[in-house]
């Protein structure tokens, strides 16, 4: 059984990966619109709140292998580890809470959180609940090193595959533009009580934000600000985001490029 759904998923993997298809998806992609946005505060509470009724992520018999197989149609976006790629244009997805990786995925599939290229991957009839926790729970179990180890690659036991294998796990987040004394002092006021010190995020539902690419975080708060994604479901009026001054917002995502270092 293992067998044909891995098959199916490479043949899906295969048909979207052509250059035609991609093309068409690109172009999809481009026509969007905000008027496809047009959805309410409450529908993204609503799906927010399935996830504990879809989703029994304590007592679920988690299936390394099918997380695994799974996660090989995602490394087509988001590389072998969940590093994302393209400068943030596909996000960090490893390390990232359980849950909110669920929240995200029934956002995409419920068009609440639009992104076309996503929604052919994530249909129910695709990934089903039970094999998104899967994928979910191998996700969040990548620890994606910021360095490479100290080694001497001249040395008779040098083993360059275990190297190449440690490079593609290896994720580190250029210094972004800002000052990093007032970002440091920004973000520990406003940031750290939810996302916590080091940008670590809470495991739970907080992603974290060490490790990100500084222009996908870029695009979240834009679309906070803009109300196309819900910043914080306990208060869904905040506008917390719209107090900072674009110059603030650099300095903090400059303190949150080098938190991972």
């Amino acid at each position: 059984m293992k067998h044909f759904k891995f098959f199916s998923y490479f043949v899906l993997f295969f048909l979207t990966s052509t250059p035609s298809l991609s093309l068409m998806a690109k172009e999809t992609e481009n026509k969007q619109t905000i008027e496809e946005n047009n959805y309410s505060t409450q529908d993204l509470i609503d799906v927010k709140h399935k996830i504990d009724k879809l989703f029994n992520i304590k007592e679920h018999d988690y299936d390394e292998d099918i997380g695994d197989e799974i996660n090989q149609v995602c490394a087509g976006c988001h590389e072998e580890f969940g590093m994302g790629g393209k400068d943030g244009k596909y996000p960090r997805i490893a390390g990232m809470p359980v849950k909110y990786l669920l929240e995200q995925v029934v956002l995409f599939r419920e068009r609440k959180r639009p992104n076309i290229p996503m929604l052919q991957h994530v249909e129910e009839r695709e990934l089903p609940n039970d094999e998104l926790l899967d994928v979910a729970i191998y996700l969040n179990k990548i620890k994606l090193k910021s360095r490479l180890s100290k080694i001497d690659e001249s040395a008779p036991d040098f083993d360059a595959y275990a190297r190449l294998q440690e490079a593609k796990a290896t994720l580190q987040i250029p210094r972004a533009k800002g000052d990093l004394k007032k970002g440091k002092k920004l973000y520990r006021k406003e940031c750290k009580s939810c996302h916590g010190k080091q940008g670590e995020g809470d495991n739970e539902k907080t992603p974290m934000l060490a490790g990100q690419y500084t222009k996908y975080l870029w695009r979240q708060i834009d679309m906070f600000i803009s109300g196309k994604r819900l910043h914080d479901e306990d208060d869904p009026e905040e506008e917390f985001l719209k107090s900072f001054s674009h110059e603030e917002l650099q300095d903090i995502l400059a303190y949150v490029s080098i938190l991972d270092d």
